[in-house]
């Protein structure tokens, strides 16, 4: 099966952040399609370890496959590989507290689970209302459209979506079951909501996001994972986090400033990376991506030292 073109987002500065070296244990916590871990295998050498988390089982299957191209290239150069078909909220159960060298993750949707129009993702091609990142979940975008109340709809949309309409939308949905694919979603929404002077975005991603934010559990599945980043590193470990929309960026910046308060981690990023005008002309996806780091302390900071000043390597 061939995998799909895949564009990793903010390559060079998550991984040249990373501070990545030769023998290091690091995560990739969302494997996806394998673009970043392609370039983290190259950067371990033999007696580095890439351990790879992913939920989607389709992505894992595609990504294992570029994968060992990259590793029958690099030959005996290259480091082990561990999959782990689990979703990252569960990494620390896994993995050993003060084993990691680097742990990176990127939160957006993979291009796999955009493109193909049975996963539900997008309403720019007709689909069924699904948007599982793991289909052995039990809960679907159908579920949540024809079966919540007007009530929880509205704040559903308004609070993941941060769709100011999102009670005139969920009225329209209401009114309009049972919906059954991704394209009749849209026309609902594009009729109650339509794109307003100035509008860049289709009118129904922000309720689309909202509703494939709700099926996934995507900022508890990051909640749990920032709980869980900072006592994985080593000493001078780093963690590199990409998000694409302000809900997971504020978790991230919040969980960071906590970090660095009481002298966990070291902010690396005092503001987000974001891509170049070159990247964005190449990968729109890119427009919206924020990349926050931030490195394990090699000692508790001294009493008394401001956040962020710790030692770096």
């Amino acid at each position: 099966m061939a995998t799909p073109q895949h564009v990793p987002v903010l390559l060079a500065e998550s991984l040249d952040l990373l501070n990545l070296r030769p023998g290091g244990v690091v995560v990739d916590a969302t494997l996806g399609l394998g673009g970043h871990s392609s370039e983290i295998l190259r950067r371990l050498g033999p007696t580095g370890k890439l351990i790879a988390f992913d939920r989607d089982p389709q992505a894992m299957a595609r990504a294992q496959e570029r994968l060992a191209g990259v590793v029958a290239e690099l030959g005996s150069e290259a480091p082990v590989i561990e999959y782990m078909p689990r979703a990252f909220s569960e990494i620390a159960e896994v993995i050993a507290p003060g084993s990691l060298d680097g742990l990176l993750a990127d939160f957006g949707v993979s291009s796999m689970q955009l493109d193909e129009a049975q996963r539900g993702f997008s309403f720019r091609a007709d689909g069924p209302l699904d948007m599982r990142m793991d289909a052995r979940s039990e809960l679907t975008a159908q579920q949540v459209v024809n079966q919540a109340d007007e009530e929880d709809l509205a704040n559903l949309i308004y609070e993941f979506g941060e769709e100011r309409r999102s009670r005139r939308i969920a009225r329209a949905i209401v009114r309009a079951r049972p919906i059954a694919t991704t394209a009749e979603l849209a026309k609902v929404i594009s009729a109650a909501a339509p794109s307003m002077k100035g509008d860049k975005i289709h009118p129904a991603t922000r309720t689309f996001q909202a509703i494939r934010i709700r099926v996934n559990d995507e900022l508890g599945e990051i909640q749990s994972l920032l709980k869980s980043a900072g006592s994985l590193l080593k000493p001078g470990g780093r963690v590199a986090l990409i998000s694409f929309h302000s809900l997971e960026d504020r978790l991230v910046k919040d969980a960071f400033k906590e970090a660095a308060r009481t002298g966990e981690l070291d902010v690396l990023t005092k503001k987000p990376v974001i891509a170049g005008e070159e990247e964005e002309r190449m990968n729109p996806r890119s427009r919206s991506a924020k990349l926050r780091v931030a490195e394990k302390f090699a000692h508790a900071p001294k009493p008394g030292m401001k956040p962020g000043r710790g030692k770096r390597r």
